[in-house]
């Protein structure tokens, strides 16, 4: 994605199910846990770069130990700093007591993570400001142990305001009116009820001591997360620990964040992503699961699991916005359906060249877009058979042409170049915008001046600001005859709420190019009566997304044109087209993942609709600011 746009954050979880001795017997080293976690977040760390966290819980440690260890990190590289600690531990172990490395039971009482449950997380900062206090994963700390919780998630809630006002009528007093805070303390708030609910029931019967290794036993926190999360309104993939030792992720009921889990009698392992896991355990694809929507992987103190429903599950609406551009593309399917959307598009493709296939350079930016691309050649090199066979054996062939056609290949460079990457070390808007002209290069002396036509595949359009203020102005220095933008995505016209850092309606170029034709057809009454309805339905629980009504007046063409328009410089001497995967393709290629809020403002919850029509109050009103 050629625009910068802040996503989903990433989970890791390990669960060992044998001793610690099991493990410095067989591998050798206390780190083996820390080491494998290191990997999976590395892996994932396309999945947050503002903020990394990591909490390790020991199990049955005698009272007066230290048994939750934590740390967490905001600097430029969050995962090698917290790591770096970590191992700092290990190998003060090695120098000063090397007869105490390899010895569990003095490691357990003396050295932090060294313990059994570890949870990791790498947090994109969508709301918020970037702090360590707002650093996953939380901790909601209590002196018994079965009521302390550590919460990391990949997740938004839309209804935040609801679950402050639940938590309020319980008599809580929140510290923060925030989605990361109102979830942990409601859950907080059951599974205490669960512990007090099973001291009530056993008072009387055992000592206190007693009853407090009986709770650690009994503790439900399957039945936990059924009275919890049935307010919730968002997509969400959230991990939580007890002090105890026993742990849970839980997915949202349409699945529209991902979780996914790998189990052997040594350990059970959780991501945001397979590959990770793949990585990290040299396990086959197949032995990876998906975590169900509306279910909970459920892992006792002695590390035996289950996964339970403990929320009605809906229609499955997975992130395909994850598919496309978030999630790691070595992962088979996503490989398989991004190459696949490159391919879909080539139809359309051929129609803006007007099929002139000699005089076209293809080429993609940035290297996310490389697999779509690659399916993109894959089709046009399906299409040239195709032809040359239609030629020779339907056609009437001359020595001449036939050398012609069997010795033409579709021309492929590499045109544009990026030099760096700016949110590494820029991440507020107005700055960003100052540099972001400088962050591509083309390269020259590979198009034939005011003759080739140059397409370029992205993997996605949300704002057009980067092909208006860079790529564009480099590529006409090159002196194309024709430029096509060519978006493996579908046009983004709403915003999301779940996740994805897309939440301004003006900041979508769909939109400002709707808002164009609308204002162009002399159609203003129209933003006018959405507006009304959109602010007549305020406080309502469910109503319908009123903004796509201002989208119906107009045909996708028309959309994509307006956008031509609008991203092309002023002064450009070639001709531009920007070209959209259509939604039905975008179906075709991720059929699993039917996910499509942000293309066809059909949300999976009442929250989103609730959203999208704030959020286009908020731009009638002028208000900058998030609707959720």
């Amino acid at each position: 994605m050629s625009d910068i746009i802040k996503h989903e954050c990433g989970i890791a979880m390990i669960r060992l199910r044998k001793p610690l001795s099991y493990y410095l017997e067989k591998y050798g080293t206390p780190a083996y846990a820390a080491n494998k976690l290191y990997l999976l977040m590395e892996k994932q760390h396309n999945r947050g770069q503002d903020g990394a966290g990591v909490v390790n819980i020991k199990v049955d440690v005698n009272p007066g130990i230290r048994y939750i260890s934590r740390y967490r990190a905001i600097d430029q590289q969050p995962i090698s700093t917290i790591f770096k600690r970590i191992n700092k531990r290990y190998k003060k172990v090695k120098k000063y007591n090397p007869d105490k490395y390899t010895d569990a039971k003095w490691l357990k009482q003396n050295v932090p993570f060294t313990g059994t449950v570890w949870l990791g997380h790498l947090r994109y900062g969508t709301h918020g400001g970037n702090t360590i206090e707002s650093t996953h994963p939380m901790l909601r700390q209590n002196n018994w142990r079965s009521r302390n919780l550590a919460i990391a998630g990949n997740f938004n809630m839309t209804n935040v305001d609801e679950l402050f006002s639940i938590l309020l009528k319980l008599g809580q007093h929140p510290k923060d009116k925030v989605d990361t805070v109102t979830v942990m303390e409601k859950i907080g708030h059951f599974l205490d009820l669960e512990n007090q609910e099973l001291f009530d029931k056993y008072k009387g019967h055992y000592s206190n001591e007693e009853i407090t290794e009986i709770i650690e036993n009994e503790l439900d926190l399957g039945n936990v997360l059924r009275r919890a999360c049935k307010d919730f309104d968002g997509g969400y993939a959230m991990a939580g620990v007890a002090g105890h030792g026993a742990s849970f992720i839980a997915r949202d009921p349409a699945g529209i964040r991902p979780a996914y889990y790998y189990a052997d009698d040594e350990i059970v392992v959780v991501a945001s992503e397979k590959p990770p896991i793949k990585t990290a355990f040299d396990v086959n694809f197949s032995e990876i699961k998906e975590i169900q929507p509306g279910y909970a992987l459920i892992i006792n103190k002695n590390g035996d699991y289950t996964e339970e429903k403990f929320i009605e599950p809906i229609e499955k609406k997975s992130c395909s916005f994850e598919r496309i551009y978030f999630s790691r593309g070595t992962d088979p399917d996503i490989y398989r359906e991004r190459k696949e959307l490159g391919r879909l598009l080539l139809p359309q493709i051929l129609s803006s060249i007007k099929f002139d296939l000699k005089n076209a350079v293809f080429s993609f930016i940035p290297n996310t877009a490389e697999t779509s691309f690659l399916g993109m050649i894959e089709g046009l090199e399906n299409y040239l058979s195709k032809r040359r066979k239609d030629v020779l054996i339907d056609g009437k062939p001359t020595l001449e042409n036939i050398e012609d056609i069997l010795d033409f290949r579709p021309r492929i460079e590499k045109i544009v170049t990026k030099d760096a990457k700016l949110r590494t070390f820029i991440t507020d808007d107005d700055h960003r915008n100052e540099l972001v002209g400088h962050v591509y290069d083309t390269t020259y002396e590979v198009i034939r001046k005011d003759k080739d036509s140059i397409v370029i595949i992205d993997d996605s359009i949300v704002r057009g600001t980067t092909l208006e203020r860079s790529i564009l102005f480099l590529l006409d220095k090159i002196h194309p005859k024709k430029i096509v933008i060519v978006s493996s995505a579908p046009q983004i016209r709403f915003p999301d709420c779940y996740g994805i850092d897309m939440s301004k309606m003006k900041d979508f170029i769909a939109f400002r190019a709707v808002i164009a034709l609308i204002k162009e057809h002399g159609m203003e009454n129209l933003l006018d009566d959405v507006y009304n309805k959109c602010i007549a339905s305020i406080g309502m629980s469910k109503v319908p997304n009123y903004v796509k009504e201002i989208y119906e007046p107009f045909t996708y063409e028309q959309v994509s044109k307006k956008i031509s328009e609008i991203v092309t410089p002023k002064n450009m001497n070639a001709e531009v087209e920007v070209v959209y995967q259509t939604v039905e393709n975008l179906h075709k290629a991720c059929p699993k993942h039917l996910g499509d809020w942000y293309f066809t403002g059909n949300y999976p919850t009442p929250g989103g609709n609730r959203v999208v029509n704030k959020a286009f109050v908020n731009y009638m009103e002028g208000k900058l600011v998030r609707a959720y």
